[in-house]
């Protein structure tokens, strides 16, 4: 019976559904946290009686049609890149962006990630590094003895050196930028790559045109809205017991038929 193979795609989508779901609200206080949705399309229809069709020898056209659908598909899983809030820490090392960009980081292999997480920490050697250890590009190194870290909204970073009263610009945290955010491909530790879908990266400054600004002592939380989330999450519950239901009655409704040719 059709209708079985049908209920199981719908299943199966909420299925998914609430793995996407769990996902958002096991990551709600992750860092700069992108959220995603799962979209869906119905599968193709079998057409018993095509809209249009000339319905009798006199020309009549039917005015509606018989099609029973397949069920439903997964089409994606994008991430909703929106903005999330600001929340204050007072640490000197965490930076979050305001608008557009990305953090780009060197990996020991000498390709780059890019990430919204701005948690950074300082290693042995003075560098701003990702929790990982990974510098932060362009690689700013702070000296020894080196007091009253700023991060400006461009990015700048300035410090205060022995025997000085003035601060030093020692360097710069650069911001990247992608034509299609929604094509960067997550690998893990709050960290993405660039893709084809991404196009290529654009390197630039904070405040500069179509960048965002730099916030220090500041975090990006995620951006993943619990209530909707918790609407959600019901709504694939629900659905997926209805689809169950139906595989229930298609299989009695097989039964019965079965046992009138007995």
């Amino acid at each position: 019976m059709r209708a079985l193979d049908t209920a199981a795609t719908g299943m199966a989508a909420m299925d998914l559904q609430v793995q996407v779901i769990a996902g958002n609200l096991a990551n709600m206080t992750t860092t700069g946290f992108k959220s995603q949705r799962a979209e869906f399309q119905d599968l193709i229809y079998e057409h018993v009686q095509r809209i249009g069709a000339q319905a009798s020898e006199n020309g009549n056209i039917l005015p509606v049609g018989i099609e029973l659908g397949s069920g439903v598909k997964t089409v994606g899983t994008p991430r909703l890149m929106t903005q999330g809030t600001l929340s204050q820490t007072g640490n000197s090392l965490d930076v979050a962006i305001q608008g557009t960009g990305w953090f780009k980081i060197l990996l020991p292999d000498g390709t780059f990630n890019y990430t919204r997480d701005g948690s950074f920490q300082m290693d042995n050697q003075g560098r701003i590094v990702t929790a990982q250890g990974n510098p932060v590009q362009p690689t700013i190194t702070i000296p020894n003895n080196a007091s009253g870290l700023t991060v400006n909204a461009q990015g700048q970073v300035s410090v205060t050196l022995p025997g000085s009263t003035a601060s030093s610009i020692i360097g710069q945290i650069g911001l990247t930028r992608f034509i299609n955010k929604g094509g960067l491909n997550p690998v893990g530790s709050n960290q993405y790559t660039d893709t084809p879908s991404s196009g290529p990266p654009q390197d630039g400054t904070a405040n500069a045109e179509g960048y965002g600004s730099i916030t220090q002592g500041s975090l990006e939380q995620s951006n993943v809205d619990v209530v909707s989330e918790m609407s959600n999450l019901i709504t694939a519950q629900r659905a997926y017991e209805m689809n169950s239901k139906v595989i229930s009655a298609a299989d009695q409704m097989m039964q019965t038929t079965t046992a009138l040719f007995r």
